[in-house]
């Protein structure tokens, strides 16, 4: 038990960690959430800096590596299969995307958490998650929505990995982290929602003078 509450507590610090408003704080001397879309994503901090954009996105996603990395760590040694190993790292997989959602730091009000799932769930099932994010490059690109790839890639990842699962004993017990943070994902997205269905979402690239499409990370 000790051990699954450090998991959650070492996960959930870790996600929450916001390098987007740090980043764009130190070297910019400004509060990103003062601007664009008021997120702390990668996508909100490209409009200040691109390469601050990217680096907050590798900086997001390897947040959630490392937490799953940590709970391997934690119980490689005393599991003895895979089995044994999953529920530990989803947990921790599961925290860091909460973390980052809702970090303690910024009065629980964080980012949408994509960049941090596929750093999170890329080390656990990675065709699933491959899979996911042809869905949004496809989605994105087709439609000239990003929020829309995103939601595309929250919804496919769970159906994905059931093609994963599907042959073991309990698959939905495998499942059920991946949809959880697919729905949180989407929900998150709701505001994202409304505009598109309103058809007053802006286009990724779009040189209009609307307010530009949120952030997805």
């Amino acid at each position: 038990m000790l051990k699954l509450v450090l998991i959650f507590a070492a996960s959930y610090l870790l996600g929450s960690i916001p390098f987007g408003y740090l980043l764009v704080r130190i070297f910019h001397g400004e509060d990103v959430r003062q601007s664009g879309s008021g997120n702390i994503g990668a996508t909100n901090v490209s409009r200040k800096s691109p390469a601050l954009g990217v680096l907050t996105l590798i900086l997001d996603a390897l947040k959630g590596t490392c937490a799953v990395g940590f709970a391997y760590l934690l119980f490689v040694k005393t599991a003895d299969s895979y089995l044994n190993l999953y529920p530990m790292m989803s947990l921790a997989a599961v925290s860091s995307v909460l973390g980052h959602m809702f970090p303690v730091w910024l009065s629980f009000h964080g980012g949408k958490g994509v960049a941090t799932s596929v750093g999170a769930f890329a080390p656990l099932v990675p065709y699933p998650v491959l899979g996911a994010f042809v869905i949004f490059v496809v989605v994105t690109l087709g439609s000239r929505y990003v929020s829309l790839g995103s939601i595309a890639a929250a919804v496919s990842l769970p159906v994905l990995a059931w093609f994963r699962f599907r042959r073991y004993e309990d698959p939905f017990l495998m499942i059920l982290p991946i949809a959880l943070v697919s729905l949180l994902v989407i929900a998150k997205h709701h505001a994202n929602i409304h505009r598109l269905l309103a058809g007053t979402e802006n286009r990724f690239g779009s040189k209009g003078g609307g307010r530009s499409t949120p952030v997805n990370e």
